[in-house]
This record gives C-alpha cells, sequence and structure tokens, in this order.
C-alpha cells in the first residue's frame, strides 16, 4: 500500500530550495512543498492543522505549545532568523534618542506576540534594561487594512496595550503624533518614503546587532519547522527524516555562498560579507540541532514569559521531539 505523500509547508528559501529542485528528498516519503505567504502558513498549520509538517512562528508555537494545544511539535532546523534592533522606527519630537527614552512611551505593533516583537523586545531587555511593562503598546494594521477584527493576546503579566482605533494605521498615528514609535518587522510606509518626520531609533541597526552578538552569543530564531504530533506517532521516522532533510538542503546552500567561480547569490561582494559574518558570529553563523541552539531557546523562552506571553516557563526540550534531542 503507497503512503501518503506529506505536505510540507515552507518558504522557498535559498536554504530549502534544494528540496523544492529535488536535490533531496525525504527519506521514504514523498513530498507536496507548499510555498505561500508567511502569514498564511502560520494560520492554516497553527489555526487548522493543514499541513502535515510546516514553517512555524517560534511565538506563536511556544505560546500554543505551553498551552497544550498546539498539533506540532519541533524539529531544530530554523529556516528564519533574524536580529531585530532595525524593527524599532521613532517620530522625530516624541523625544527618542536612545532605548532608553522608550520608556512610558506609546508604541505601535502589528501583533504584540509576534517573534519579530518578541526578539525586538528581547533585546531592549538584554541590552538596555527597558522591559515591556515600562512601555503601553498599541496594537493595530500598518500600513494598509489587513484585518476586520484585531484580538488582543491573552497576557499573564501586567503590560498596558490596546487596540489601535477602528480604521486607524499605525503608520499615519506615527506621523500624526497619536503614537511615539513602532515596532515593525519590515520598514514602514513613511520611512521607506523618506518621511522626515520618521527615524530609525538605531541609525546603523546592524553596528548595534553585532555588539549585541557579541555580548550574548544569541541569534534568535524567528521560524521553526514543526511536525504533527498525529504522524509522528504513527510513524516515528519522520521527525528525523526531516531534520535531515532540511539540514541537507541548508548545508548545500551554505556551500553556493563560498564559491567564488561563478556567484550562485547574486552580490558583487558576497565573499566579502561572507567572511566578515564568519569573523563576528564564526562558521557555524546559522546552526541547525539541538545542542547548538538551547541557549538561544531557553534565552527567548524567558522573553516570552518576561512579557507575559506564557505563564510559566518551559525546558527547550519540551518543545522537540524526542528523537532529535541529541542533534
Amino acid at each position: 500500500m503507497q503512503q501518503e505523500r506529506l505536505t510540507v509547508a515552507v518558504w522557498r528559501y535559498d536554504r530549502t530550495q534544494a528540496l523544492y529542485d529535488g536535490r533531496v528528498t525525504l527519506k521514504n516519503r514523498d513530498m507536496e512543498l507548499i510555498d505561500a505567504p508567511l502569514e498564511e502558513i502560520f494560520s492554516r498549520a497553527l489555526g487548522h492543522a493543514e499541513f502535515h509538517v510546516s514553517e512555524l512562528s517560534f511565538s506563536n508555537f511556544l505560546r500554543l505549545t505551553v498551552a497544550g494545544n498546539c498539533a506540532y511539535l519541533g524539529i531544530p532546523v530554523f529556516p528564519s532568523r533574524s536580529f531585530r534592533h532595525g524593527a524599532f522606527y521613532v517620530r522625530k519630537g516624541a523625544g527618542i534618542s536612545r532605548p532608553e527614552d522608550l520608556v512610558g512611551k506609546k508604541v505601535g505593533v502589528r501583533e504584540y506576540s509576534m517573534t519579530a516583537a518578541l526578539a525586538a523586545r528581547g533585546a531592549l531587555r538584554d541590552q538596555f534594561g527597558v522591559r515591556s511593562d515600562q512601555i503601553h503598546w498599541v496594537m493595530g494594521d500598518v500600513d494598509e487594512k489587513e484585518r476586520d477584527h484585531i484580538d488582543l493576546p491573552t497576557l499573564y503579566r501586567a503590560i498596558s496595550i490596546e487596540r489601535a482605533p477602528d480604521g486607524a494605521l499605525l503608520s499615519d498615528m506615527l506621523v500624526n503624533g497619536k503614537l511615539d514609535a513602532m515596532l515593525a518587522y519590515k520598514p514602514i510606509a513613511p520611512y521607506k518614503a523618506g518621511d522626515a518626520r520618521v527615524a530609525r531609533l538605531f541609525k546603523d541597526p546592524a553596528e548595534v546587532e553585532e555588539r549585541y552578538f557579541a555580548e550574548t552569543k544569541v541569534f534568535p530564531v524567528m521560524h521553526l519547522m514543526g511536525v504533527r504530533r498525529d504522524l509522528a506517532k504513527s510513524d516515528p521516522s519522520i521527525p528525523m527524516a526531516v531534520y535531515q532533510a532540511f539540514t541537507a538542503a541548508q548545508e548545500i546552500a551554505d556551500a553556493d555562498l563560498h564559491l567564488e567561480q561563478a556567484l550562485k547569490i547574486g552580490l558583487p561582494w558576497l565573499g566579502r560579507e561572507v567572511k566578515r559574518t564568519i569573523e563576528i558570529m564564526g562558521k557555524n553563523f546559522w546552526p541547525s540541532g539541538f545542542n547548538a541552539n538551547r541557549t538561544v531557546l531557553k534565552r527567548m523562552i524567558d522573553w516570552s514569559f518576561e512579557d507575559g506571553l506564557i505563564p510559566r516557563r518551559v525546558e527547550p526540550e519540551d518543545l522537540f521531539f524526542e528523537q532529535v534531542l541529541q542533534t
């Protein structure tokens, strides 16, 4: 009897391209790769468990897992990682020239629980001592209307948070003086348009991020891969097979970064940037596997607890299949 083809939802990154083009396959199973917008993948996976294997928002996966409501358990491969110091935008005239000036201010955010916000707030706390409960948060759509209704998250700590007024966009509220700052996972419209009323909190985010990594060795996880628990129960070999396939695909992408005969990546000074990254972060700057990431995951669990997103701390081991804990 032929086994069911597994649906695998993951963005088409350089580190997953080998899965999409068939250079890497899943041991003993066929895959149907699904490349959809990330918000759609997360909604369909975490809301309806539509996929056998899925890329997952780390923060929301953690929240659901702690609550006992997640259909997935983790695989320690991380298709998206990012420093998020560059996520803060400030209104000129709001009296914000350094991170500490955010205390007592109104800061807009699309989703308080999203991983980009978790990592950005974690860096504020780690580096500058600014806590989430010292800021008044306003949740809303950023540059265009996306949602008919915005649900505030259930929080387990006294955090000041409210919805933006109906129909109000956070970008407009910022430039009109109704917000002091914003936390956004991509550049906001007024900043991209060169609006003189808006600036980044950190003029050179990369310089601050490099210093942060030197101090903490934390390269935040944005997304991880998850396998549906019912699938792993019926076939316990699946979690390790998924881990091996994704790490093999990433190894191919990593090797492409070092080719000099013909550049596989469309950056003219790619080699210089790769060398510089290795000098700052080491050769294994985007590690897979549980042991290499346990410290970062534990830090992020602490962030989530401090932000009031989870009622208790859990151990990183609680988030992953037992079969992959020795990786």
